[in-house]
């Protein structure tokens, strides 16, 4: 059954995340999987990469992606997936402030990797809409 990402026990799980595993697709259709720094939204998530990497260049082709968040040992795993949409986020005010909020949930990592409070101009972010949210073991 599809669920909501707005779902407090999905967000609260995702808040405690620090990495998930992004997936795009190449350009011959196989996976390609990479773990990712990420900020939950009540409707979407976004992420933050190198322009010219070879995910991003996957997201400009072809926009679908899935994600899984995960955690637990036998018999205790807990988590979240998603399958949907990336669409890269334009500068603006919108952007600034999801960098503003990945640099405090990432704080002082993200700054430090950057050298500054600013995202750096080979750098994209964009936001994952899904169409369809599972989840597994969340109390």
């Amino acid at each position: 059954m599809t669920q909501r990402l707005s779902d407090p026990k999905i967000q609260a799980f995702l808040a405690a995340k620090e990495v998930a595993v992004l997936a795009t697709i190449r350009a011959d259709g196989a996976p390609l999987l990479t773990p990712m720094w990420f900020l939950p939204e009540s409707e979407s998530l976004a992420m933050v990469s190198i322009a010219a990497s070879a995910k991003v260049r996957n997201l400009r082709r072809d926009g679908r992606v899935a994600v899984v968040a995960e955690a637990g040992t036998r018999g205790d795993i807990r988590g979240v997936a998603l399958e949907g949409r990336a669409t890269i986020l334009p500068d603006g005010q919108e952007r600034r402030g999801l960098v503003e909020r990945l640099l405090g949930k990432y704080d002082p990592h993200l700054e430090r990797r950057w050298g500054s409070r600013a995202m750096p101009p080979d750098r994209v972010l964009f936001r994952i809409v899904p169409s369809v949210v599972r989840s597994w073991g969340l109390a």
